[in-house]
């Protein structure tokens, strides 16, 4: 089996607390006819550098009914930064359109196989994941990015169309996994493309 969660598999269910001071499980984001769940975190530069792209995409597909959630798996004993303090600290300086969730017991990231962060999964109706991988092909400077990927997955859902692409390899820091080496990754945690 894929360490990472695959096209045609359902999000996985999850009870997670918030920014906001509430706590969400997968059924609280049923409103939304499509969701994008992304592991994200405060530090990393592929996330701060694609943190607005992001935000754009987000506001441009919300009211065709694409709700975001995004969630840090990252231990703050590794980076400090990615507390959840500093989590709300940062939602109050951004106020980025999703709910920032936080996953301190990283089971969220191993039952999605997240890798990266920022890594992206998008799931349709039946929130069956339809695209998994990275936001933009360059994510820590958004200036030189040529691809917008989770655009052109969101126009296909959102339009009826096919998705011409399911799966990219994400690009960004990998998940900093408690009590292990800044760079260390899950043996079977592997690029989801060759």
């Amino acid at each position: 089996m894929a360490y990472t969660l695959q096209p045609g598999q359902r999000a996985v269910e999850f009870k997670l607390p918030s920014t906001d001071g509430k706590e969400y499980s997968l059924s609280d984001f049923k409103k939304y006819r499509y969701l994008v769940i992304f592991f994200t975190c405060n530090h990393c530069p592929y996330v701060i550098g694609s943190d607005e792209v992001t935000r754009t995409t987000a506001e441009k597909y919300s009211s065709l009914g694409v709700g975001f959630a995004g969630i840090n798996s990252n231990s703050e004993n590794t980076y400090a930064e990615d507390s959840f303090p500093n989590m709300v600290r940062r939602m109050e300086k951004y106020r980025f359109p999703w709910v920032y969730l936080y996953d301190k017991s990283q089971d969220v990231a191993r039952a999605y196989g997240a890798l990266k962060t920022p890594h992206f999964f998008v799931f349709d109706e039946e929130r069956k994941l339809v695209y998994t991988g990275r936001g933009v092909d360059n994510p820590r400077d958004t200036s030189r990015m040529t691809i917008n990927n989770l655009d052109t997955v969101l126009d296909e859902l959102t339009g009826g169309k096919e998705i011409s692409t399911s799966i990219t390899n994400p690009i960004g820091c990998n998940i900093k996994w408690e009590g292990m080496d800044a760079h260390w990754m899950p043996p079977d945690a592997c690029d989801l493309v060759y």
